[in-house]
């Protein structure tokens, strides 16, 4: 039987409740009404992901994300924050949607404790498999101040990234350089108190080395992919990468063609699937082992189908990665860790103490 798969960073809650799309729904209906009603904002490109897609491939835990953009000149976001209270309110909206989902489908669980992610993974031998959300922030500025990290805990929340691309008070981003601040010190303490997962993407480079040597806990990018693909702020250099390895914790590659190759642009023709494993070998290489990486695919994050590569027409075919890595050399036992084995290690230690 084909490796159920874990996907560590998924905008569910976002494309719900900001783009408008049942995620209950089959995605090529989703697909059907937007070319006659596109979702509010900019291009939000063809969609990938809903629930009975994820169930398709396979997909028993997912990333779910609390994200709310800032603000900003030119923003085509049809909801974004000035201030932390605006902050806040949305991305309570959010929870709330994870939750509420989760009490009215009995197929899906909010990963709170071990004992949650071993319940899901024992329904995938079953008629019946569940679907396990792991509750993350995306850029920390809902958190109105260090102190408040403990009512989100006790909402469901178990993974923080400090920023966002442009930012935010805690720590600079990969689009606005800076680093941690005196506030994202303390929330860093305030976060370690739970043992939440400590998520680096978007982090500036310097607040990212800062952060580990600080963080007891946890650590990931939950969605990055190498600079040594693509040289721009927003990827990890080769040093980061073996940082994070040094940590135990792991990256989650986006299958997103301009975040693979320099010189794709939109409209260039979708890339070979292969591309993706070049990828994660990479990773592998570099750190000695297939302990340290994973899938963060962040699929519906501002992109879509038409920006992936060739083969992926929605979440049912990351499986297809497995034989990839087969075919490259990988073992069966490293096809495992890098499709669900790393995260499950990761989520299993942030949920540790709960």
């Amino acid at each position: 039987m084909k490796p159920i798969i874990i996907d560590a960073h998924l905008d569910l809650a976002y494309n719900a409740l900001m783009l408008g799309r049942d995620l209950l729904r089959p995605v090529e209906e989703i697909r059907h009404r937007e070319i006659e009603t596109p979702p509010p904002g900019g291009p939000a490109g063809i969609c990938m992901t809903t629930l009975p897609e994820l169930s398709k491939g396979r997909v028993a835990i997912v990333g779910g994300s609390l994200f709310i953009a800032p603000d900003f000149e030119g923003s085509l976001e049809p909801q974004s924050y000035r201030t932390p209270p605006e902050a806040y309110r949305y991305a309570v909206q959010q929870l709330d949607y994870y939750r509420c989902l989760a009490d009215e489908n009995e197929q899906l669980v909010i990963l709170n404790t071990v004992a949650d992610i071993e319940a899901v993974l024992a329904s995938w031998d079953t008629e019946q498999p569940r679907l396990g959300i792991f509750v993350v922030m995306e850029g920390a500025d809902p958190i109105r101040e260090p102190g408040e990290v403990g009512w989100w805990v006790e909402r469901g929340l178990r993974g923080v990234g400090l920023t966002w691309s442009l930012g935010t008070r805690y720590a600079g981003g990969n689009a606005v350089p800076g680093p941690l601040t005196d506030e994202g010190r303390r929330l860093l303490t305030a976060i370690a108190d739970y043992n939440l997962l400590l998520d680096l993407s978007h982090l500036w480079e310097e607040a990212a080395y800062e952060a580990l040597d600080r963080y007891p806990g946890p650590v990931a990018a939950t969605h990055a992919n190498p600079r040594a693909f693509v040289d721009r702020p927003r990827m990890l250099s080769d040093k980061l990468i073996r940082r994070i390895a040094d940590c135990d914790g792991a990256m989650g590659i986006i299958p997103f063609n301009r975040m693979l190759a320099e010189d794709w642009r939109p409209g260039d023709a979708r890339l070979p699937l292969t591309r993706l494993v070049e990828v994660i070998d990479h990773i592998c290489q570099i750190t000695g082992a297939a302990r340290f990486v994973g899938l963060g695919t962040d699929f519906d994050g501002g992109f879509g189908r038409e920006a992936t590569p060739e083969g992926l027409e929605s979440s049912a075919d990351l499986g297809k990665l497995g034989a990839l890595l087969a075919e490259r050399g990988y073992t069966d036992a490293d096809v495992a860790a890098i499709l669900n084995g790393n995260w499950l290690r990761l989520m299993r230690r942030a949920l540790s103490n709960f």
